[in-house]
C-alpha cells in the first residue's frame, strides 16, 4: 500500500500539481488506509460509507494553480463552468463546496468527480484506483488554468478587469513555469522493426509528459509502419506507455482498435492522406488558451465553436480547427487530416495541438513545443 501512495504522491509533485506533504490519499482494500495521519481523515472517510468509491485525493494544489482555484471557487457562485474539451467531455462543470463537511462533500461527489473547497482544496475519487482520482485532480487544475487566464483575456479586451483581479493575474505570472525548451533530440528514423517504433512512442511520450504538454494522461501518440499504425491505448499514461500501445493494420483487418486512442480515426486519416508517419497530440495550455479566444460576438455558431466554427482563424500559420473526440460528423478525423496538410501542427478548440512528420518525433515534438510558446507570446501580446 505504501508503494501504490508514493507511485501517486510523487506523480502529484513531479507533474507540479501539488508540495511536498500536501497530497492526502486514502484507499480502501481489506481495510481503509491513508498514505500520513491528518485531522481531515475523520471527516473523508465517510465518503467511503456513502459513496462506491475506493480510492481519494485530497490536496491543496501547488502554486500558480492554488491561487487560481480558490479565486475561480469563491467568485463562482457554487459552480464553475470551464470551457474546454475536457472538460465538457468527462467533468461537464466544477462544484464548489464552502464547508469543509462530509455532508456538502458527499452531495456534490454523487452528481460530479470532483468537488472544490476555497481555502482547502480539491477531492477527488476513484472507483477502481488511485489513477482514477489523479486523473481527475489533474484535470481540475488544467480546466480552472485554461479558465482562469481565457477569462482575463476576454475580461481586458472588454475593460472588465478590477484592481484585485489585474493584482492576482500579475502574482500568478511570475509563478508561471518557464516556457517549455528542448535542444537534445529524440530516437531517429526511418525505423527498421515494430520494437523500436515502440521505443520511439514511448520515449515521445515520457517528454510530453515531461515537458508539462499534456495534463494527467489526455494527448495520444502514432507512428506509421509497415502499413500498421501503432498508437497508443485510450486512458493510458502517456509517460507509462510499455504495454500500451496498439498495433492498428490501416486495412482493418484487426480488432485491436477497441482498445486505441479514441482519436485513432484522425490519425488514420492523416498517415492515409498526408506523408506524414509519426503523430503527437497533446494539450499545451496556452495553445488551448488562444485556441478559445475569440472576437466574432454576432456569431450563429456562439456556443458551439468546438463543433462547427465557420471561421478561418490562425495563431501565426497555425490553423485553429473545431471538432469533437471520435468519428461522428464533427468528428477530429474530419477537420484536422485537411488542414495539417503542410503545415507544422494544428490547434483544435478547447482541445490541443496535433503536430506530425514523415520519419521519427524530432519534428513533431519541436513544432509542439514552438506551437505553445508562440502561442504563449501571443496570449501575452494580445492583453498589452
Amino acid at each position: 500500500m505504501d508503494q501504490i501512495f508514493r507511485i501517486y504522491e510523487d506523480k502529484l509533485l513531479k507533474s507540479g500539481l501539488a508540495d511536498p506533504g500536501a497530497p492526502l490519499l486514502g484507499l480502501l482494500d481489506a481495510r481503509l488506509s491513508w498514505n500520513r495521519d491528518d485531522i481531515a481523515c475523520a471527516e473523508l472517510e465517510r465518503l467511503f460509507d456513502h459513496l462506491s468509491i475506493n480510492s481519494l485525493v485530497f490536496s491543496q494544489p501547488a502554486e500558480p494553480y492554488r491561487s487560481i482555484v480558490d479565486y475561480l471557487a469563491e467568485t463562482s457562485g457554487g459552480i464553475i463552468f470551464p470551457g474546454d474539451c475536457e472538460t465538457r467531455t468527462f467533468l461537464h462543470d466544477l462544484p464548489v463546496s464552502f464547508n469543509f463537511s462530509s455532508e456538502s462533500i458527499i452531495l456534490a461527489l454523487k452528481e460530479r468527480k470532483s468537488v472544490i473547497i476555497p481555502g482547502h482544496g480539491i477531492i477527488t475519487y476513484g472507483t477502481v484506483g488511485l489513477e482514477q482520482a489523479y486523473v481527475t485532480f489533474s484535470s481540475v487544475c488544467f480546466a480552472c488554468f485554461v479558465k482562469f487566464f481565457s477569462d482575463y483575456l476576454f475580461d481586458v479586451k472588454h475593460g472588465k478587469i478590477n484592481n484585485k483581479r489585474q493584482n492576482l493575474f500579475d502574482l500568478l505570472v511570475k509563478r508561471l513555469d518557464p516556457a517549455p525548451c528542448f535542444k537534445a533530440s529524440l530516437m531517429k528514423g526511418p525505423f527498421d522493426s515494430a520494437m523500436s517504433v515502440r521505443k520511439a512512442i514511448q520515449e515521445a511520450g515520457m517528454l510530453i509528459v515531461e515537458h508539462r504538454l499534456v495534463d494527467s494522461y489526455f494527448g495520444n501518440i502514432s507512428f506509421c509502419y509497415n502499413d500498421t499504425l501503432y498508437i497508443s491505448q485510450t486512458g493510458s499514461s502517456l509517460d507509462n506507455l510499455q504495454g500500451f500501445i496498439d498495433p492498428c493494420p490501416l486495412d482493418g483487418s484487426s480488432c485491436t482498435a477497441i482498445t486505441a486512442s479514441s482519436e485513432l480515426p484522425a490519425h488514420l486519416k492523416i498517415v492515409k492522406n498526408t506523408d506524414s508517419k509519426a503523430i503527437l497530440h497533446g494539450h499545451p495550455k496556452f495553445s488551448v488558451i488562444l485556441s478559445m479566444d475569440c472576437d466574432i460576438e454576432k456569431c450563429e455558431c456562439r456556443g458551439q465553436c468546438h463543433i462547427k466554427c465557420p471561421h478561418e482563424r490562425f495563431v501565426g500559420d497555425i490553423p485553429i480547427v473545431s471538432g469533437e473526440v471520435g468519428s461522428g460528423p464533427h468528428g477530429l478525423c474530419n477537420t484536422v487530416p485537411e488542414a495539417i496538410k503542410d503545415r507544422p501542427g494544428v490547434i483544435v478548440y478547447g482541445h490541443g495541438v496535433f503536430t506530425a512528420g514523415q520519419t521519427d518525433f524530432n519534428r513533431p515534438f519541436k513544432n509542439l513545443i514552438k506551437i505553445e510558446n508562440d502561442c504563449r507570446a501571443e496570449y501575452f501580446n494580445r492583453i498589452r
